[in-house]
This record gives structure tokens, sequence and C-alpha cells, in this order.
């Protein structure tokens, strides 16, 4: 063999056993407790788990009314991701310029062409859907076969939202071919009008973004989208569930027999609405939809993601410098590109604030950032397991290890973390990606571009 990661303690469904991983080329070809092989890295004392997945990440995206551009590129957002132990990301395809001819088709070609010379791991793309028109519903089918089988749907964002017909209209489309819909719920018009009356009575500072977002009518986004799913009899997955109001509206669902999945993400899982409360402009740096909410909505989604009506950890990695890009609403909530950084942190804070604090088993942490993004994404049994024949995608993670976050030692290229001078305990040592050691005690050795495309398959939706 190639390569021998000796001694770890490997993660693998249910079970943690020690063990050794055999490694030949790009694959896991052997798991027994002593291997042999020219070359060994050693995990003794730590954890050996599958590369993570992260399904929801914007690299180079392009949004807001001022058209600012999210900090990060596919090489430096890629580069980070790898560092924080992630090895495939999911991105988005961004909407086709219909005014210039542009199919969903010759959408994808330009956002791969954008991504294949960056990426520093494997990634693949959802295909963002903005209109139902018989041309669009007319492309599903050829997306599908192109390796992507899931659709981002917006409620929310002027240019981006869908109504309720044409919400309807693509969800029977995806039921017919086998499409997965992953779907933004808020309420559009809500929004639009808490913000008019906000900025009209000259409140215009960060907070009034998270006031003009209100749980209940995420809540609300999120059972009026259901319902549609099951007139369409049509699988759903709901991203950054942040509240209990979407929660109850998904557990609903689920306890009826209906194929619903869902998402939360770290900050709403280690992070209030209290950081609205920071002085000055500096609570800019969270504004991100949905906003933070409460302690108790925390407490809620953690309890989810044990239980199972939550299946995924994703980050929605959005960032925007604070000093360059947030402060075009230092006048105008409006007017903050919304999103913040994560890709790099994810793994390390869940295991801090989950596995350390009792409310995960190490199992739990590895199926929400590994194991369920594989099975729902179409990348199982590929990606997301140490299995043989899988790709050699590795993390040896020292759960003793202790990091405290800082924006100048990341790698995200953002001039701050929402974490800032938070320390965890736990953090990935080494990182492998199809064989090769792309992070070694701590330090990126791999290189922009080595990433791959990945075709994806049917999603393999787990019972509810």
């Amino acid at each position: 063999m190639d390569l021998v990661i000796r001694g770890g303690m490997v993660i693998i469904g249910e079970n943690a056993f020690r063990a050794d991983i055999g490694i030949e080329g790009e694959r896991i070809v052997a798991i027994a407790a002593r291997l042999e092989a020219r070359r060994t890295l050693d995990a003794t004392d730590k954890l050996v788990l599958p590369g993570a997945i992260d399904p929801h990440v914007h690299m180079s995206l392009t949004a807001g009314p001022l058209r600012l551009t999210s900090s990060d590129d596919f090489a430096t957002g890629s580069i980070a991701a790898a560092c924080g132990g992630t090895t495939t990301l999911l991105d988005f395809t961004d909407p086709p310029d219909t005014n210039r001819g542009q199919s969903l088709r010759d959408a994808l070609t330009a956002r791969r062409t954008l991504a294949d010379a960056q990426v520093a791991v494997d990634y693949g793309l959802h295909i963002t859907l903005t209109d139902a028109r018989d041309a669009t519903l007319a492309e599903i089918p050829d997306l599908i076969a192109a390796g992507c089988p899931t659709f981002k749907l917006y409620m929310a964002y002027e240019g981006l939202r869908l109504d309720d017909g044409q919400l309807w209209a693509i969800l029977d489309a995806l039921a017919r071919v086998g499409g997965l819909p992953i779907v933004h719920c808020e309420n559009h018009h809500v929004i639009v009008r808490l913000a008019a009356r906000y900025r009209a009575a000259g409140q215009t500072a960060p907070r009034y973004h998270a006031l003009a977002r209100p749980a209940i009518m995420e809540g609300e986004a999120t059972a009026r989208l259901i319902a549609l799913a099951r007139l369409a009899d049509c699988p759903a997955y709901i991203v950054h569930v942040s509240c209990r109001e979407a929660l109850a509206a998904v557990r609903a669902a689920r306890a009826s027999g209906q194929r619903i999945y869902g998402e939360t993400c770290p900050h709403y899982l280690t992070l209030t609405a209290h950081e609205y409360d920071r002085p000055g402009f500096e609570s800019a740096k969270y504004v991100m939809s949905p906003p933070l909410r409460t302690a108790a909505d925390q407490e809620a989604l953690w309890h989810a993601l044990a239980a199972g009506d939550l299946q995924v950890v994703a980050t929605d990695h959005c960032p925007f410098f604070y000093e360059e890009q947030k402060e075009h609403g230092r006048d105008d909530f409006t007017l903050i590109p919304g999103g913040i950084p994560g890709v790099e942190t994810r793994l390390a804070l869940i295991y801090h604030h989950g596995v350390n604090q009792g409310r995960l088993s190490p199992a739990q942490w590895v199926v929400a950032c590994c194991t369920n993004p594989a099975r729902l994404f179409g990348l199982w049994p590929q990606k997301g397991q140490l299995g043989i024949d899988s790709d050699a995608d590795i993390v040896i993670f020292d759960p003793q290890r202790e990091v405290t976050l800082h924006a100048a030692s990341l790698h995200q290229r953002v001039d701050y973390t929402p974490y800032e001078g938070q320390t965890v305990r736990g953090y990935p040592v080494h990182v492998l990606s199809r064989g090769e050691l792309i992070v070694e005690d701590g330090r990126f050795v791999g290189q922009a571009g080595r990433g791959r495309f990945l075709p994806r398959g049917t999603p393999l939706l787990p019972p509810v």
C-alpha cells in the first residue's frame, strides 16, 4: 500500500475503534488492526474520520442591491475549507442571463470554468432556479444527467424569489425526475414591508436587519413550502433552519411521513441575537439571512440534530469584508451584504460545542458533517465514509488540541471571524483528499486547482 494511517480511533457508523487505514492511490483499500505500507502517518490518540462535506457555500457570489462579490474565491475558500477538515464543497450556479439567451446548462459550464482552475478540494454544484418557464423546466432532466440533481429555490430576495405558483411548478417537475429542491424559506413580502417601515422611521442600524426578518415568518414560509411539496409529492431540503417555528414545521411534516430534510449552521448553534447589541456598526459582522435567533432557538436546534429532525450542519459560507464591503450599509441596513464566514471553523466548532458539551456523540458529529451530506446530495459511497473503495478523503483530528480562533490566523479571505477570540478544544491536524496529504500539522500543503468536479448521483433520502 502507498500509505497507512496508523493507530487512530476510527469512526465508522455508530462505532469507534482503534485501527489502521490502508490507502492505494486515491482510494481506501484496507481497514485492519495492523497494516504495512511504504509510508505511515501517525494518528495515535487522534480521531480518524471521513473528510467533511459542506453542502452549502457561496464562493465568488455577486449579490445584493450593490452587486458586491463575496471575498473568498474558489481558491481561497477551498484552501480554508481544507484547513478546517472539509474535503468536499457544494456551491451554486449563478442564475442564467436569459436576456442574452443563456441557458441553465450555459450557467453550469460558466461556473465550472471558474471553479475548475481554482478549487483545492473536490466540489459539486447545485443549480439555481429563478423562474418556472417551460424552457427552464425542460432543462432539468439534462442537468440531473450532468451530475447536478439538486436545485436551489429562493422564497426571498428580489430577482431570485419564486412565487407559490412557480414553486409548485418546479416541485412538480422535480418530483417527476427525482430531483431534490433545496429551499431558502423566508416571507419576502413581509421582509420588504418591515424593512421599509424601519427605514422610514430612521431605524437603519444593523439590528433592524434581524427585526425585519422575524422567526414567525421563517416558520410560516417553511410551512408553506412544505405544503407545496406535499401537494407535488416531492421531497424537500430546507437550508439554514434558524428557529423553533421553522423547526416545528419540519418536525410536523416528518411526523406525518413527508420526506422533509433540513440543515442548520454553526452560527445558529453557537451565537445568538445578542450579537446585534454590539456597539456602533460592529454588529454588521453578524448580518446574515435568516438572522441570529435566541438561546432557546439555539438549544432547540441542538436537540433536533441529536434527534435526527435536522440531518446536516452546513455553513452557508458567504464572507464579505467588514471594512470594505459591509460598511456600505453603515447608514442603511438593507445595503449591508448578508453573509458570514465559517467554512474553516465548522468541524471544530461543532465538536467543541456539540461533542465536548455532551450534546452530540462523536458518531452524530460525523453523521451531520460528513455522512448525511454525502447521502442526501448524491455523493455516497464515494464520499462521506471510511469504507473500502471509497475516496481516501480523511481527517486526522486531535480531540485535545486547543486553538483560539482569530481572523489573522485563519485562511478565509476576510478581515474578521464571528468567533474571534473563542478557544475550541479539538481541531484537525492532517487532512487527505483522494489519498493526497493537503494539510499537514495544520498547514496547507496542497495546490489550488487540484480539486475535481463531482458529477453526483441520485440523492439517498433516509426514511423519516
